[in-house]
């Protein structure tokens, strides 16, 4: 055979001819069987990108145990917070793209951030390859009981009437329920006042108070309040009614196409081999349907939410659509400290 025709290419001590075009692939599947190792090899890291005793913290904490069964290898959580999540996200951008080291991503830190700090020292579409969502956390818009409003049709009325007048509480300038109100006024065209607080605590209490009059918060703390009669709900920003308290109806079906939740996924730099990515997908798979899993991440105001890398990556770039919009009209990019 002339060099035209082929060329010559040694694998486990077996030379193997191969036509030009086929030269490369023929290198991968020769080599492949020398060269694979079984995964993973060693403890797996996951970098949590808040500091410990958070939400995000505790679902890390409940996920990690049942993936490290399923893989078969110890299972480390990371804590590495700062800069409202940029200083861990950056880590796992950087790290060996080997399946060793995972991100617990956030929307604030993937979908959210991206959008405030255009000059971020990571791409999350080019930096990131998605293994799974996790879960997504619905979140409850609730109100102070003598806000003379009892569904979100009824606040959308008043705000109607009384533009400017009505204010909300958020946890911070940028913070996802700060969006997910600015969101509701983008596809509403209502005129309600932003009031940023420095956590949630204050603004809860102020909220109870008749300080401010709407807040969008994680379920179970505020039903807690609500069953307790300080505060009354008026909607679920999920796409669905959730399972912790079907009888309150989405704001969805007062304003088609509203939808805010927050998530948490798991995700490995981008030039992580496919297998990998798979293999760490069929163990989010198999671990999330756990029912004792499951009823952990409930009782946190979480639903299990196991996706493929490609329906994660659809969901991410709806997410991106949604926030990127909000944040235009807010004019709010570039102006977040981290």
């Amino acid at each position: 055979m002339t060099k035209a025709e082929g060329r010559r290419q040694k694998a486990k001590g077996v030379w193997v001819i191969l036509p030009p075009s086929s030269f490369i692939l023929g290198c991968v599947l020769a080599a492949g069987p020398a060269s694979a190792q079984p995964y993973p090899t060693k403890p797996v890291r996951i970098v949590v990108t808040y500091v410990p005793g958070g939400n995000t913290d505790v679902a890390a904490r409940l996920v990690s145990p049942h993936l490290a069964e399923n893989l078969g290898q110890t299972v480390i959580i990371d804590n590495r917070g700062g800069a409202g999540g940029v200083v861990g996200t950056e880590i796992a951008a950087r790290a060996a793209p080997d399946g060793h080291t995972l991100l617990f991503g956030t929307s604030a830190g993937l979908s959210i951030n991206p959008q405030l700090q255009p000059k971020l020292p990571y791409n999350v579409e080019r930096d990131f390859a998605p293994i799974s969502l996790l879960v997504i956390n619905p979140q409850l818009m609730v109100a102070h009981p003598g806000l003379p409003a009892n569904t979100v049709g009824d606040l959308l009325k008043l705000a109607r009437a009384q533009p400017g007048r009505i204010n909300y509480a958020s946890v911070g300038v940028g913070s996802p329920n700060h969006l997910g109100m600015e969101l509701l006024k983008n596809m509403t065209g209502i005129d309600i006042v932003h009031v940023p607080y420095k956590g949630s605590a204050p603004a809860v209490l102020d909220l109870m108070s008749g300080s401010v009059s709407v807040f969008f918060s994680s379920i179970p703390v505020m039903l807690t309040h609500v069953r307790s009669g300080r505060l009354k709900a008026l909607a679920v920003g999920s796409a669905m009614r959730s399972p912790a308290a079907p009888e309150i109806p989405t704001v969805a079906e007062s304003v088609p196409g509203f939808e805010y939740v927050t998530w948490y996924g798991l995700f490995v730099p981008a030039a992580t081999p496919r297998a990998i990515v798979a293999r760490l997908n069929d163990a989010v798979v198999k671990s999330l349907r756990l029912p004792r899993l499951d009823q952990q991440l409930r009782e946190q105001g979480s639903e299990p939410r196991p996706t493929t890398p490609a329906e994660t990556v659809k969901f991410m770039k709806e997410e991106h659509a949604r926030w990127s919009r909000v944040v235009k009209a807010t004019g709010l990019a570039g102006k977040i400290n981290p």
